[in-house]
């Protein structure tokens, strides 16, 4: 299995990112257009893909979905748009992690680590989880409501599976950041705002008056259990 497929078609900037992951002890295969590159997941294993969003072509936007359509490979993105709506777009296409162009390469290489860890070292011994009328069987990375499939994947999964773990807990925020987003993260606290939205949204019968994932006023959440 290879380490990393990168998506770049700048053909200098991908050379460089190319050559610094090699010497970080990674291999890596560089492909210079969003077809291509999903040539290669068809034919070959890798443990995450690093995808830039502006490709001749298929942009990694629409790359991504196809990806996500038979594939659960930890994915980054690249992007020179950092306003939050390019941001909000990739997460909701199914990314893992977004990181802002230009950036430095140690700051690529610590998201690197840290989105390897998060994806890879994640004990998983209990794996069917259940409260209430929400079932989550982690071996197979699904979500029921009412026995009926919902659309639960990427960090939404991580999360609901992490707070169905500490049922009727309070959990800070910086906590659950920690957890989930890890601690080497550059992202900030907007990212699990984002992520709890689109959970209430999916799972709540009212996301505007939610009783499954509850806010604790200036404290974080909590799911389950009763009004703290």
């Amino acid at each position: 299995m290879t380490d990393i497929l990168i998506i770049e078609d700048n053909e200098e900037l991908g050379k460089l990112i190319s050559d610094f992951l090699k010497r970080e002890g990674y291999s890596v295969v560089w492909e210079q257009s969003a077809e291509k590159g999903l040539e290669m997941i068809r034919k070959a294993a890798f443990k995450m893909l690093l995808l830039d969003v502006m490709l001749p072509g298929m942009d990694g936007y629409e790359a991504l979905q196809e990806i996500r359509r038979e594939y659960k490979l930890p994915v980054m993105m690249m992007s020179a748009k950092t306003d939050e709506q390019s941001k909000v777009l990739g997460f909701e296409v199914g990314a893992d992690d977004y990181i802002d162009k230009p950036f430095s390469f140690q700051v690529l290489g610590l998201k690197i680590k840290a989105l390897m860890k998060r994806s890879y070292d994640l004990a998983e011994d209990r794996q069917l989880l259940t409260y209430g009328n929400i079932t989550l069987d982690v071996s197979s990375k699904t979500v029921y409501k009412n026995d009926e499939p919902v659309q639960i994947t990427g960090k939404e999964f991580e999360l609901l599976e992490y707070m169905m773990r500490h049922p009727e807990t309070v959990l800070k925020k910086e906590k659950l950041f920690d957890e989930i987003w890890g601690v080497d993260c550059f992202s900030d606290l907007g990212s699990l705002n984002v992520h709890i939205r689109w959970l209430r949204e999916k799972l709540e019968d009212d996301p505007k008056n939610p009783v499954l994932i509850r806010t604790v006023w200036r404290v974080g959440y909590q799911f389950g259990g009763t009004d703290t």
